[in-house]
């Protein structure tokens, strides 16, 4: 049978308590004490139940550098994020842009069905998928890519433009 290692006596638990209320971190502990982990130290803290800490007198943090966890157990209040917000909409209706003035019309002609849709055409979806009148763009795609020359700048911008097109949307 292996060693577990020095036990913990009351001197040791005494002198756990007096670092942890100091705001000692349990690596720090750990070493002062010698012969057992941070991970034992913290498991003891907790079967103590002292894992709340005290902060010093000017409202610094304990020493760890991290400020103690509400006693109530409540969690912390979570910032909503627009995905949080509202359900998200549909996978296809999330690659239009905007409308904008450099967005071409295509004439209707010009427009496909699934079914039409073929090899050399653009893929872009064009308008809501859950209507009848959803469609590609069906003009001529780039050879070895799925869009045409115009919805190929849309879909393939460089990093630092999609930044600064989020920032103006109001996105970080």
């Amino acid at each position: 049978m292996m060693d577990a290692g020095p036990s913990w006596t009351k001197e040791r638990v005494e002198l756990l308590k007096r670092l942890w209320s100091d705001g000692r971190s349990a690596s720090q502990i750990a070493a002062e004490i010698g012969g057992v982990s941070r991970n034992a130290v913290i498991g003891k803290v907790h079967r103590l139940g002292l894992a709340g800490r005290v902060l010093k007198a000017n409202g610094a943090a304990p020493a760890g550098g991290r400020r103690p966890r509400p006693e109530s157990g409540a969690a912390a209040p979570v910032a909503e994020t627009p995905s949080m917000l509202a359900p998200a909409p549909p996978a296809l209706a999330l690659v239009q842009p905007a409308p904008s003035s450099a967005t071409v019309a295509l004439p209707e002609s010009a427009r496909v069905t699934i079914m039409e849709l073929r090899e050399f055409m653009c893929r872009w979806p064009m308008g809501d998928p859950s209507t009848p009148d959803f469609r590609f763009c069906g003009d001529r795609a780039i050879a070895g890519l799925p869009y045409c020359t115009h919805h190929c700048r849309i879909a393939y911008q460089p990093a630092a433009e999609r930044k600064r097109e989020r920032k103006v949307v109001g996105f970080r």
